[in-house]
């Protein structure tokens, strides 16, 4: 049976940085991950850039590691003082390449059967895998499932949904009546950049909405809208003519924000839709109809885009994004509970793995509602990614113990990169001193 220091259960943007982590400080290191790419939601997610945080920001070496790589690729622009301007194409073989270089195993295509758990402690995680069995004259060749047990020290668990958590009968937070919209991210290629780059300078005047850049003679940009009445949108007449003649509905452009991406010239990512009717992110009949309606609102949106915006008459779908943008599910109790309190006021603690300054970011399927309340410098302790119930379970990532108001600051890539990273540095540390 194969033994190892650490086992991440899902390679996503905390995962990753765990894994690597781990692997970098002589840690024996699994990823299990059940898509056949690494990245999670800055890759199957189409979820770029990588919003920016704190200048004081600790546990950044693995954030660091993968601009570097991903620069090296072509993948990876600095726009706005922001380094994380990742190509979610690229990110798929910049992140193969950092697990390689520190050592760590990865399982693609697995899935995790069964957890041993004895008196507060994991023993092993069982995965099933497909393997071939030996020719003999009895029978002919064919596939047999087999379950394989694997022993761990310690278990990170960076599935967003808190998988591993449930499998061990954990302790929850989360209430029914508290989640947020889930999005579905696309990309439309095609785009003439500097018409379209231009038309926005003459038509939005807000810089804090609206900006446009020439890096390395490639036009980058990015804009916004609501259907908040919070503040006055410059693109609010075109999508209340195209609502007047029924090509959008309403419910299609109650959030819109689009990006260009590194490494893609004449390329648009798309940080919508929102989905405001299905909302629970943990049943299936949800997620189902989520997805659906999503990708009918897409076809819109891109017909929108090629009718009102200079430069993308050309333009087409060329992805959409192979998992929904999930922004709060289980949330998992740890030895300790984090508070919005806790952002507003500051708290410092004797173990941070984090510090941001990224806003309470809570959206809500009604107009007016979601919060975007801008804060200073927090810290995140590590005991609220430890479980309460399992003594050698971590969480990294959307599913640490948090109130829900807290969850929504916390759950940025930024900020998982440097929770998955922390906990590493935390589960070596313990190990040298046993």
């Amino acid at each position: 049976m194969k033994k190892y220091d650490l086992i991440v259960v899902g390679g996503g943007t905390a995962g990753c940085a765990a894994a690597y982590t781990a692997g970098k400080l002589g840690l024996k290191t699994l990823i299990i991950e059940k898509n056949i790419h690494l990245g999670g939601t800055i890759t199957s997610g189409l979820v770029v850039p990588a919003m920016k945080s704190s200048e004081n920001q600790i546990n950044t070496e693995f954030f660091q590691a993968l601009i570097d790589e991903l620069h090296s690729i072509g993948g990876q622009i600095t726009y706005l003082g922001n380094p994380g301007w990742f190509n979610p194409e690229l990110m798929k073989i910049a992140l193969d390449s950092l697990m390689a270089k520190a050592n760590v195993d990865v399982y693609f295509d697995t899935h995790i059967t069964a957890i041993e758990h004895i008196d507060r402690e994991i023993k092993s995680i069982t995965i099933s895998k497909e393997i071939l069995s030996v020719y003999n004259a009895k029978s002919q060749t064919k596939q047999k499932k087999l379950s394989v047990p694997i022993e761990t020290r310690y278990v990170v668990d960076a599935t967003g949904n808190c998988e591993i958590g449930k499998f061990c009968d954990c302790e929850f937070l989360e209430k029914k009546s508290e989640n947020q919209p889930v999005s579905l991210r696309f990309i439309m290629s095609g785009v003439d950049l500097k018409t379209f780059g231009d038309w926005l300078l003459k038509t939005d005047s807000d810089r804090n909405t609206t900006t446009v850049e020439e890096i390395d003679g490639f036009t980058h940009l990015s804009t916004a809208y609501t259907w908040d009445m919070d503040k006055k949108w410059a693109l609010r007449p075109l999508f209340k003519d195209a609502e007047a003649k029924g090509e959008l509905k309403p419910h299609d452009s109650n959030y819109f924000q689009i990006f260009t991406v590194a490494g893609m010239p004449n390329t648009v990512a798309f940080n919508c839709p929102r989905i405001i009717d299905y909302n629970e992110a943990l049943a299936v009949k949800d997620v189902s109809k989520a997805l659906i309606l999503a990708r009918k609102t897409i076809y819109r949106l891109s017909n929108f885009c090629k009718k009102y915006f200079p430069g993308f008459e050309n333009a087409y779908i060329s992805n959409i994004a192979d998992m929904l943008g999930v922004r709060t599910s289980r949330r998992i109790k740890g030895k300790y509970v984090y508070t919005m309190e806790d952002i507003v006021s500051g708290k410092t603690f004797e173990h941070p793995i984090v510090i941001a300054n990224y806003p309470i970011d809570v959206h809500s399927k009604k107009k007016n509602a979601s919060t975007l309340k801008m804060v200073q410098d927090y810290q995140i302790p590590i005991e609220c990614t430890m479980s309460a119930d399992i003594d050698n379970l971590f969480v990294a990532g959307r599913c640490i113990s948090a109130d829900f108001m807290a969850q929504g600051a916390l759950r940025v890539q930024t900020s998982c990169f440097s929770m998955g990273e922390g906990i590493a540095k935390f589960i070596a540390q313990k190990l040298a001193n046993d």
